[in-house]
């Protein structure tokens, strides 16, 4: 059994169907989006109050927001898709599950207007009748557009460890090692307890979901929170906290499989990630 690491009401989203595990240990290639920040296009690091980490709360629960996008000159801000889910504890297949339409309004920690969302994989799949089993269970992510008068407050860069510094595709291999920020309310603002560091377990469901372990572990709050690997290049986002078969590891899904999805198939354009204007800095948590 999977949760949906979500808070929502203070209740934790359960997902009925179990994956297996599949170790791999296959190099992936680095490719960069045409999205590298330059510094003057954003506010600097330590005066910016929208970037990866901030909480996102909208009427159906809290998350984290993971990277900042480009989409023509809009600038968005990634969460998970099942974060606007509106069905019960058991609806967890993308291609099944309710949630709450585009242009759900999304509050932006940090930032003085509420965004908006403008794609969810979840309603996409639907609206294309998409059968494929891994990409229903596997595809979780969506995009708030963040209001033009907060786009002077945005740096894309993730709080401690720098970059993103381009988009990893392919496995992330048994053992390699991994980072997130996450920002969930039930640490209640403390700083220390965001960063992590920890490794990938497996990598499964044809490449759309890792299983990661972190110290400590997402928990609900932390959906969508963003992956780096060890070069500092994005690779997911927090989907799960599972029960079994490895309990208290979390269910990555893959960010590079998901873009490429969301640009095929939604309605922005291009879609790019926005590398950070700090270095990547990982390593020294553990």
């Amino acid at each position: 059994m999977f949760v949906r690491a979500i808070n929502r009401s203070g209740r934790l989203l359960r997902c009925l169907a179990a994956a297996g595990l599949v170790m791999g240990a296959t190099t992936a290639a680095a490719v960069t989006l045409p999205g590298s920040a330059h510094a003057a296009d954003f506010a600097p690091e330590s005066s910016a109050t929208i970037h990866p980490g901030v909480m996102l709360q909208s009427p159906q629960g809290q998350c984290t927001a993971n990277f900042v996008f480009r989409a023509g000159a809009k600038v968005l801000i990634g969460q998970a898709a099942h974060c606007t889910g509106t069905g019960n504890d058991s609806e967890t297949d993308g291609c099944t599950s309710k949630s709450a339409p585009l242009g759900t309004k999304v509050k932006i920690q940090g930032a003085s207007q509420p965004g908006k969302l403008v794609y969810n994989s979840w309603l996409t799949m639907q609206e294309r009748g998409e059968k494929n089993k891994d990409l229903c269970a596997y595809n979780d992510f969506a995009l708030v557009e963040i209001d033009s008068a907060d786009e002077g407050r945005v740096n894309p860069s993730v709080p401690t460890f720098g970059g993103p510094t381009g988009l990893h595709r392919g496995a992330v291999g048994a053992g390699a090692t991994v980072y997130s920020y996450q920002n969930s309310s039930l640490r209640q603002g403390t700083p220390l307890a965001s960063p992590k560091q920890g490794v990938n377990l497996s990598d499964s469901g044809s490449g759309r979901e890792h299983e990661v372990a972190t110290v400590s572990p997402g928990v609900p709050g932390d959906s969508g929170s963003g992956f780096l690997d060890s070069s500092g290049r994005a690779f997911g986002l927090l989907s799960t906290l599972n029960l079994e078969p490895a309990p208290g590891t979390n269910g990555v899904a893959d960010l590079a499989s998901a873009l490429d999805y969301a640009n095929s198939n939604g309605d922005l354009g291009d879609i790019s990630l926005v590398n950070g204007t700090q270095p990547f800095r990982g390593g020294g948590l553990l």
